[in-house]
């Protein structure tokens, strides 16, 4: 099975006017974009597994949708599903297929993007996740210290669909997080916060996502610490954390590793001294 390389995008920014774009004006983050290898498939794992349900269907093709996607001849089955107020579109690309995925692709790399759905609770989130078998992208739900103001008793957890596109259920504490997010509700998936992205540049990512785009900036972190590395299984893990919001819609979180080079370091000095060389680098 083919693995799109490009898993996740935010592809729909509502402009308020025409004029929009060049006045910094956007109103909503419309919905968020998921190629997959088997629409069908795809649909059942996000309806039966995580609770969201179709809202439409189309297929889409001509010189118009190749200039949106930038793929000559693109031909594109796509489905809309909806979780709370918020929207995603699973796209299967019938022609042409795409790359696929690096099989050994990180939480670090800079292609990385996932969804963050919030959940209920988190114990019962992580129980239907193991029983429907899916794949662990962290070693298991992470929950976030308290010496952290900003993200302390936030607890989360990385997985895969089976499309092999990176997804987090996230749960917060009172006191964290979107007001809806504290509303009693029965269900256990509850929507969609935000949209991750890795940058290689927090303050670049900032001109266009804050000041071309007109978004805001709704929260910032630093995280670290033996929780980060367990959750985003990158050892020596280190980020800046960026949150930006739009008048409505999902966000879209800026992910900024500090620590990857050093990380890296860490761990050849331990194998080179494992091995004798007693040397660090």
């Amino acid at each position: 099975m083919k693995k799109h390389s490009k898993f996740l995008a935010l592809v729909a920014l509502l402009l308020t006017t025409s004029t929009a774009f060049a006045a910094g004006i956007v109103r909503s983050v419309d919905y968020i974009a998921i190629p997959v290898n088997d629409i069908d498939q795809s649909v059942a794992f996000y309806h039966d597994v995580l609770g969201f349900e179709r809202v439409s269907e189309s297929e889409v093709a001509g010189e118009t949708y190749e200039h949106l996607y930038g793929v000559f001849g693109v031909r594109l089955h796509a489905v809309r599903m909806k979780l709370g107020d918020e929207q995603i579109q699973l796209q299967e690309f019938l022609a042409p297929r795409g790359r696929p995925l690096p099989s050994d692709f990180k939480s670090n790399d800079h292609w990385f993007q996932h969804i963050a759905i919030i959940v209920s609770d988190m114990d019962k989130a992580y129980a239907r996740l193991r029983a429907h078998k899916v794949q662990h992208a962290s070693t298991g739900p992470q929950l976030l210290p308290n010496w952290n103001p900003n993200a302390g008793g936030i607890s989360a957890f990385y997985f895969k669909d089976p499309n092999g596109n990176h997804l987090e259920v996230l749960h917060f504490p009172k006191g964290k997080g979107d007001d809806k997010w504290q509303r009693t509700s029965e269900k256990l998936f509850l929507g969609i916060d935000h949209t991750a992205i890795v940058v290689a540049d927090t303050d670049a990512s900032l001109k266009f996502y804050r000041d071309t785009l007109g978004m805001h900036i709704a929260g910032s972190s630093e995280n670290y610490g033996t929780e980060q590395e367990h959750l985003n299984n990158v050892f020596g893990a280190r980020l800046r954390i960026t949150s930006l919001h739009a008048a409505s819609g999902p966000g879209v979180e800026l992910l900024e590793y500090l620590a990857r080079v050093q990380a890296v370091r860490c761990r050849l000095t331990r194998n080179r001294t494992t091995h004798g060389v007693g040397k660090s680098l």
